[in-house]
Formats: structure tokens, sequence, C-alpha cells
């Protein structure tokens, strides 16, 4: 198996909570420049400590705990080469589910699609028992370390504490059948190492480092007490931590923007409008200016990557766009002439099910509420924009400072046959969603087709009991339907 590219990240950052925005962290106290120079300490140790004993004394390290079975676990990795017989198949495109076929795996990679009576050549052979062979499923839109802690917990934990959550959760994540992650914005590149190196299980993940926002943008989580800033002023501690990057003008936003692509960022996130959640930018504010957004295009494409932003309204899509952003988040405000910019310039479009459901946050006050309401009805009129106007549409969550709701990730998913029929949906989180992930060209970090089933893509499989020609109800119980997870062609759960 080709070894896994690792990207550079000599700090373990810390995620903050969850201030005044409603898709991202905020400030706290604990971090500190000793914190700091022991958590660089800490990861150059984790690069020469890779296996199990030196991984339990690592974490040691950090919890004076032992070790959970989490990091611990190991998957199986096959002699040489694999052969999935007795199967049905998935292939990540959208089309039927065929018969008739098996898999042949080899170093981590799709080798071939054989027929069903193809000899195995010196291949192990595994009996799928006449299940579903699938793609794993890609979230384009999560928060790998600030998904799965409250915001109490992120203002009151110990910094070790936090990242074995954000570690045990990356864990389950890949055991709910999500074998890639776009993060979006927050400290993820420590985790990303770790997984890398097979420190932790994990999915893949595609980091965009701290999100990059305006004075007053929804990635300024400041108290008003911490305004004006001086020129001498030192950075927030939301901005040391990795968590956002505050950048006014053309300058400020280049050098932002080049400082995560020098962490590794795969690819890079603005704050380009307002949130449901927030106490001090609007929902229907437009940020940053059209030259400061193509600033950081520029910057981006100079590296040979892409932009995204977060946005809602018809005014911060287009003006975004014209910067030349290659991917809205959320948009669920958008109007028809939005729309049709989105189809016209080939942009993807990453929406998110927000309905006013079970699912979603609870405010205390109208406004917020209100807001929320609108983007809910914004979100059903989207989805019939996406379709009229064939725009590229990817799939994520955005769960964020909510561990009740990270185990329902796949049922995000599963609400999207309420707008497309269940192969589609399918297809949408997995090769619809590795086209999204394989914009980031040169930075990519896992260079190889994600999301589909075919010769030389990643071997990324998921054996389901379940037929999404005719439902996605197996995506409501991953833990008993998924029997087979496969990252890389390493085996996590086989429960045939």
């Amino acid at each position: 198996m080709p070894a896994a590219k690792t990207l550079h990240a000599p700090y373990i950052h810390t995620p903050l909570p969850h201030g005044h925005a409603s898709h991202g962290p905020g400030a706290c106290c604990c971090g500190s420049p000793m914190l700091q120079q022991f958590h660089e300490r800490v990861m150059a140790d984790l690069s020469r400590r890779q296996v199990l004993g030196g991984t339990a004394a690592v974490m040691a390290m950090f919890a004076g705990l032992s070790v959970p079975s989490v990091v611990s676990a190991q998957p199986r990795q096959a002699n040489g080469p694999l052969l999935l017989t007795n199967l049905q198949l998935f292939d990540g495109s959208g089309s039927a589910v065929q018969s008739g076929v098996s898999v042949r795996i080899e170093e981590g990679r799709i080798h071939s699609i054989l027929p069903a009576d193809a000899t195995a050549e010196g291949a192990e052979v595994f009996d799928c028992g006449g299940r579903l062979l699938m793609p794993g499923l890609i979230d384009a839109h999560w928060h790998t370390t600030l998904a799965a802690i409250t915001q109490t917990t992120a203002m009151t934990a110990d910094v070790g504490y936090i990242h074995l959550v954000a570690a045990q959760e990356a864990k389950r994540t890949l055991m709910r059948g999500v074998t890639s992650v776009r993060d979006v914005g927050g400290p993820s590149f420590a985790l990303q190492r770790a997984i890398n190196e097979g420190i932790v299980d994990g999915p893949r993940i595609f980091p965009a480092g701290a999100m990059i926002s305006q004075t007053s943008g929804h990635g300024d989580f400041r108290m008003r007490h911490d305004i004006p800033r001086g020129s001498t002023t030192p950075l927030s501690e939301q901005e040391h931590q990795g968590v956002a990057a505050i950048a006014d003008g053309e300058d400020e936003v280049l050098r932002r923007t080049r400082e995560q692509l020098m962490l590794g960022a795969s690819q890079i996130k603005l704050m380009a409008g307002g949130g449901v959640a927030s106490l001090y930018d609007p929902l229907d504010s437009t940020q940053f200016t059209e030259r400061e957004l193509r600033a950081a295009v520029d910057a981006a494409g100079d590296w040979g990557t892409y932009v995204m932003v977060h946005v809602y309204t018809p005014r911060g899509i287009q003006r975004a766009l014209r910067a030349g952003v290659k991917s809205i988040e959320h948009g669920q405000l958008a109007d028809e002439e939005a729309a049709r910019m989105m189809a016209g310039e080939g942009a993807w479009w990453s929406l998110q099910p927000f309905l006013q459901d079970e699912d979603s946050n609870v405010y205390p006050d109208a406004a917020r509420r209100e807001s929320q309401r609108q983007v809910a009805e914004g979100t059903v009129r989207a989805y019939e924009l996406a379709q009229r106007f064939d725009i590229k549409t990817a799939w994520g969550t955005d769960i964020l400072f909510n561990p009740q709701n990270t185990p329902n990730q796949l049922r995000q998913l599963a609400k999207l046959t309420r707008f497309y029929d269940p192969l589609t949906v399918l297809a949408m989180a997995t090769g619809r969603n590795g086209e999204l992930l394989a914009l980031s060209g040169p930075r990519n970090p896992y260079p190889g087709t994600l999301g589909k089933i075919e010769p030389g893509a990643w071997a990324d499989l998921l054996l389901v009991d379940g037929d999404p020609s005719r439902n996605l109800d197996f995506l409501h119980d991953p833990e008993q339907n998924l029997r087979m997870i496969m990252k890389g062609g390493r085996i996590y759960k086989d429960t045939r």
C-alpha cells in the first residue's frame, strides 16, 4: 500500500467554544505559549512513535489514563491482493446497481472490476454474501475537531481531553462509513497527521485550517470589550489557536491565506456573510469586498487549489462568484439569479438539509428563530433551484458543538430523499463529493479518485445490508447495516 502523504503540522491547535456564530467556535482562555511549545514537542514525538506501545505512551502524556480502544484498534491489512465476490455493486456514479461482477483490490486501490466468475489469481477471496458494495461516504462540510464537544466542554476541559474526544469521534465517524471529510474550519491539522500516520483511526481529512473572517464577520469571535483593536494589539486567542483568522484589506487576506496553505490546507475557507446564531453579524450582511475575496482566490490559485465561502444571501453569493470562489457553503437564501450564476460559473453548491426539525439547534430568542425559519424555507427552495439549473451539488452536515447529533450524521443524508431519488442521493455523497475534493489539485493530501469504485480509485468501501434502488433506510442504523468498512484497502470492520 503506498504511504499516505503526511502534512506538516507542528502544533496541536486548541478548539474553542462556540461564541456568537452558528457555524464556528468562539474564544476561551485555555491556551498559552508554554502549552503551544508542549504541543510542538509532543507532535514531534508522535512522528517517532508508530507502534501501539508508543501510541499508548504518547496518549498517557496527555491524559494520564489508559488508552481507549479507539486509538489502539488495529485494522486488518490483507497480505496481498483481495478479490471481493458475491456482491451487488453501486459504483458511486448514480447508475443502477450492478450484479455479476467482482472487485479486485491491490495495494490499497481498486485494481479492476471483473466478471463474477473471475479466478482469484493469487488473491485472498472475500465473500460479500450477496450484499451491496459501495464507495465510502464523503461529508463535504464537517468540523473534525469541533463536532463532538459542547460549548461548555470547550470552555472548561483540558486541551488534551478535547483532542482525545476528537480522535474518538474520528473513529466513530469512520465507523459510520464516512471515509473522507472536507474540514471547513478549525484546528484539524494535528488529527489529520495522526490519522495519516496510523496513530489513530479516522476518515481522510481535507483541512481548511482557520476560517478567515473580516472584522465583525462570521469568524470574528471577539467580545465587545476586545474592540477596538490597535496596531500593537496581540492576536485574539482564537486566532492563536488556529480556529479563525481576522483579516481586513487585501494584504491581510493574502497573508492569512498563505499561512493556512503553509500549514497544509487543502482548500481555503472565507466567511462572506452572516449566520443564524450570530450576535454581531446579521444573517443578511455581506462580508469582504470583492477585491479582498479575489486576493484569497489568487493566493489559493497560485497553489493550485480553491476558495470556499460561508454565505447565505444572493448578494454575497454573486460577489463571491465574481471573485472566483469555487464552492458556496450553505447559500440557502439564493434567488434564481444567484443560482443561474452558480451554474454559469461551474461553481459547487455545498448544501446541508437545514430544515428546522429535530436535528436543529434551539434558540431562546425570537430573532434567531426567525432567521432559522428563513434558512429552513430557503433550504427547500435551494434544492429545487439546484436541480432546475443543474448546479453541481454537494452534501455535508455542518454538525458543530453538538455531540448528541454526531451519531445522526447519516440521517442528514437520508433526508435528501425528500428531494432526490435514493441513487442520486448516494451518488452525491460518494462520487459527486469525490469530484469536489479533487478541486484541491496538487494540494490534495490523498492523490487519486475518491467516492467511486473504478480502476485506480482508492479502495474506500462499504458492504451494506440494504437496497439503495428502493430507499436509504439502512443509513438510519449504520452499526447494524454496515457489515464491512474499508479504507485504503484496510478493513476496519467486518461483521459478515
